[in-house]
């Protein structure tokens, strides 16, 4: 059986802090709490960390600051928690590479929910590669890249890492496994198990630009994730 996963919470109101962790504690999760960025540093420095639960709207250093710093040099994972109605940080919070995000108030049974998720992605990946045992590893090649469907990983041409978060591999396993074929919004919603996100979300348009931005060298003019326009996406494994 594994260990307690650790969870990070970062808040800079006491009473949300202690709320989530006790909450957090009782559900048989080991959970740091947190100010801010220095505490956040400190905890990740001395301690393996599997998800990081960060508010948005900090003094100092706030949680995009702080999402970008982790996604550069970690592999946790992220869930912003954004003021109510405040869209735009949840799109840049995406952006910055965040697996989920919750609206505050904070509901803690949907909070369990949505980190039991993030965490249940990340521990698929480790069980299907330590579970490969020496069979031939699936891959798909497009462009200079190459996915690595048991490692869940992502490399250029030359073997470094492209760094994904969960659901950007997700996503791109989705379009992996059915080539050159449109696929609408809710199919990816489905394939990439996320089917309780809201219908008008804009997650899966965010992180198909963040995926474009790793792998198109044209952004703009993308060759490998196309949009059809009023049907959805399109992976093409056609040679440039």
């Amino acid at each position: 059986m594994q260990g307690q996963k650790h969870i990070v919470v970062v808040d800079d109101e006491p009473g949300i802090r202690e709320t989530i962790g006790e909450y957090l504690e009782l559900h048989d999760f080991e959970v740091t709490t947190v100010d801010g960025g220095d505490g956040l540093r400190e905890v990740i420095d001395d301690k393996d960390v599997d998800l990081v639960l960060l508010d948005i709207r900090m003094p100092g250093e706030d949680g995009l600051t702080l999402a970008r710093f982790l996604r550069e040099n970690t592999h946790v994972g992220i869930i912003m928690l954004t003021a109510a109605g405040e869209v735009v940080d949840r799109i840049v919070g995406l952006e910055m590479g965040a697996d989920d995000y919750l609206a505050k108030p904070v509901d803690l049974r949907e909070l369990l929910a949505r980190i039991k998720a993030v965490l249940r992605r990340a521990s698929q990946a480790e069980e299907e590669t330590a579970g490969d045992g020496g069979t031939a590893v699936r891959t798909v090649r497009f462009g200079e890249y190459t996915l690595n469907l048991e490692s869940h990983k992502l490399f250029e041409a030359s073997g470094t890492e492209v760094p994904l978060t969960s659901m950007e591999f997700d996503l791109l396993k989705a379009f992996a496994d059915h080539p050159n074929r449109v696929l609408t919004r809710d199919q990816l919603l489905n394939l990439a198990h996320n089917r309780d996100w809201e219908p008008f979300d804009r997650s899966i348009d965010i992180r198909i630009a963040r995926i474009r931005r790793k792998i198109e060298s044209d952004p703009a003019k993308p060759q490998v994730i196309k949009t059809v326009r009023g049907a959805g996406y399109l992976f093409s494994t056609a040679k440039a």
